[in-house]
């Protein structure tokens, strides 16, 4: 089952310039800024920067799907012919990613938060 997509993530080169470029789309400042991530919340919308995310194959923005059971959700992906481009991983406390390429080189990313 899905919730939609709620958290796009953005590959970026320069933290310091994406980060100021992005609060000053978004009105707001990030909720997170680490060394590997910056996060922003606004409109509903979870958006990310990862410094890291072009050497981990991004090649532009990638719309994370939530899910409630991200193994599942990645295994028919994959029967349904995508291929697996980063397998699950928890990023911290308990929070599961993973994405995939469809057939036309698509990047799909899937979300899966902990269990409250």
């Amino acid at each position: 089952m899905t919730a939609g997509v709620q958290t796009i993530i953005y590959p970026v080169k320069d933290p310091k310039a994406a980060k100021a470029l992005f609060t000053a789309l978004l009105g707001v400042e990030p909720y997170a800024d680490e060394p590997y991530y910056i996060g922003f919340k606004a409109a509903g919308q979870d958006v990310g920067l990862d410094p890291n995310g072009h050497a981990q194959g991004l090649t532009g923005p990638v719309p994370f799907w939530h899910v409630t059971d991200l193994r599942e959700r990645l295994a028919a992906l994959v029967e349904a012919g995508a291929e697996v481009l980063q397998d699950v991983r928890d990023v911290g406390n308990g929070r599961l990613i993973a994405s995939v390429k469809d057939p036309d080189g698509n990047l799909i990313g899937l979300l899966q938060d902990p269990a409250a």
